[in-house]
């Protein structure tokens, strides 16, 4: 079995990832089993950060690595929080601390339009030229008011348009066919496929 190293130390990301790559024939592990720490995130783009992230990984466990970047994107703040999704209030942000400060910068805006964007990238080793990169969009608006106990970050006031629930209020295994990072996953899981079996 192929092991394969997952560029992450977020334990619900992980989850999220293990429960969306079943049925192929590789073992994810996290990089806290390495005991590396975080990379650094120095590029304005997403796929730029993912694939640094994943460059960074495989450099330090030889193995080849599996990496994202993720975040929400608010249409009236142009893109914001973007790139800075998990340090939108400051650096070591807790995810109610990022929520407060998104409600009280759309506070009287009526375009509350948002997505949550995901790159994904899967390389084979540090200098791989050809890595594999996917990427999903899961489209819908801010609420004003938080609702559901599920999922991480900005899913409590994040209402996906088809469900008209929160990404908060699904249950994992709907929020993993509609989110962004599922739509990822599934590109990903069907090239890794193609490649490993």
């Amino acid at each position: 079995m192929q092991k394969i190293v997952l560029a992450s130390n977020n334990k619900k990301k992980i989850q999220e990832i293990n429960e969306l790559l079943i049925g192929i024939n590789l073992e994810i592990v996290p990089q806290s089993l390495f005991k590396i720490g975080e990379a650094k995130e120095p590029f304005d783009t997403f796929i730029e950060n993912a694939l640094t992230k994943a460059r960074y990984a495989s450099k330090r466990t030889n193995l080849p690595a599996i990496a994202d970047d993720s975040g929400i994107c608010v249409d009236s703040l142009d893109m914001r929080p973007g790139i800075k999704s998990a340090r939108y209030a400051h650096k070591k942000a807790t995810d109610q601390e990022n929520i407060d400060k998104l409600l009280s910068a759309l506070s009287g805006e009526k375009n509350r339009n948002a997505h949550y964007y995901c790159s994904i990238v899967f390389i084979t080793h540090p200098e791989d030229p050809q890595p594999i990169i996917c990427e999903g969009i899961w489209r819908g608006k801010i609420v004003e008011t938080p609702r559901g106990n599920n999922g991480f970050g900005y899913d409590p006031i994040f209402e996906d348009f088809m469900t008209e629930k929160t990404a908060a209020e699904l249950d994992p295994i709907m929020k993993n066919k509609l989110s962004h990072r599922g739509q990822a996953l599934q590109q990903l899981k069907h090239k890794l496929t193609m490649k490993y079996e």
